[in-house]
């Protein structure tokens, strides 16, 4: 009886106290990553900038707040935000208080999908069931119905306020110390509201400095930014693959990059150039998955140095 049961039992017990680890305790152990990417121009002096993505703001996340809060002790250069701030309609005062520090920095945003429309509750196998299919959120899948509009506006409004720069389907661009940033974004892809006809022909002329900005990696868009020879291109939506397993990495990206790079830095080539991608793991998970597992969540510290 002992030895007919045991095996389940413990497997059992392995599987709950895995999950109680990624649900209590690697969800809420904030990280900061730091990368050095040589991408600018020789002679620019070094620049410091702080990427944070996917927050997915519930009611009452007081620690991911004051974390928030605490990384503008790092006083970065500028702020990139990459989208998917909310994951309550109720969220946005909280999301605002918690980048307010932030906010007294240059900085520029993106919206993702939950920006706009409130998370659903859905089976976690579909996720692999898109990995398998090559359909990710509204490319190949029907249209979402029934879904709860986040108040979007208010979190744009009070982005604008701040004085950071819309890089919805546009182009903007920031003044740090006497240099001229240049930034080109685009809505979110994955659900389809990227329209790169409205910024596309390459960096700006006369900018020290050009990149560009959008939530979810998809590799339409990575390319479109790489052939107009962009040399570095920021992003979020993945959390990383969010449930991954040690010394093997993320099963899925909930888009069509691979998960090589699901996270980090790595190099996007086409048409024969090549671009730095980055790929931010989020601080963040959806509210009705708020488990993290060998992969926690984070903001990152670029530091941009001038090419070799």
């Amino acid at each position: 009886m002992r030895a007919r049961y045991g095996v389940p039992l413990g497997i059992t017990a392995v599987g709950a106290a895995g999950l109680a680890y990624a649900a209590g305790f690697e969800v809420r152990s904030f990280r900061l990553r730091r990368v050095t990417v040589p991408v600018l121009p020789r002679g620019m002096r070094p620049l410091r900038v702080l990427q944070v993505s996917d927050i997915h703001m519930v009611g009452g996340q007081r620690k991911k707040q004051r974390w928030l809060q605490s990384l503008a002790g790092l006083r970065p250069d500028f702020v990139i935000n990459t989208g998917d701030n909310l994951s309550d309609p109720e969220g946005v005062p909280e999301t605002l208080d918690a980048l307010g520090p932030l906010m007294r920095f240059p900085g520029a945003y993106v919206f993702g999908s939950n920006d706009y429309y409130g998370p659903k509750l859905r089976n976690p196998a579909r996720y692999l069931i898109e990995k398998a299919t090559g359909r990710h959120g509204l490319n190949g899948n029907a249209p979402a119905v029934g879904v709860i509009h986040n108040p979007w506006e208010e979190l744009r409004d009070g982005f604008d306020a701040a004085g950071w720069v819309n890089l919805t389907n546009t182009r903007g661009s920031l003044k740090i110390d006497g240099v001229e940033i240049a930034l080109t974004g685009l809505d979110d892809p994955h659900i389809k509201r990227d329209r790169y006809e409205h910024v596309a022909g390459g960096p700006e002329q006369g900018a020290d400095f050009s990149m560009a900005v959008v939530h979810a990696p998809y590799l339409r868009v990575l390319d479109a930014f790489t052939a107009d020879r962009y040399p570095l291109i920021l992003a979020g939506h993945t959390h990383g693959g969010q449930l991954c397993i040690p010394f093997y990495g993320a099963l899925v990206t909930n888009c069509d990059i691979d998960t090589r790079r699901v996270k980090g830095l790595s190099t996007h080539e086409a048409e024969g150039h090549r671009s730095y991608l980055h790929v931010s793991a989020g601080c963040g998970t959806n509210r009705y998955t708020p488990v993290r597992f060998a992969c926690p969540p984070e903001a990152t510290l670029l530091t941009l140095v001038p090419r070799d």
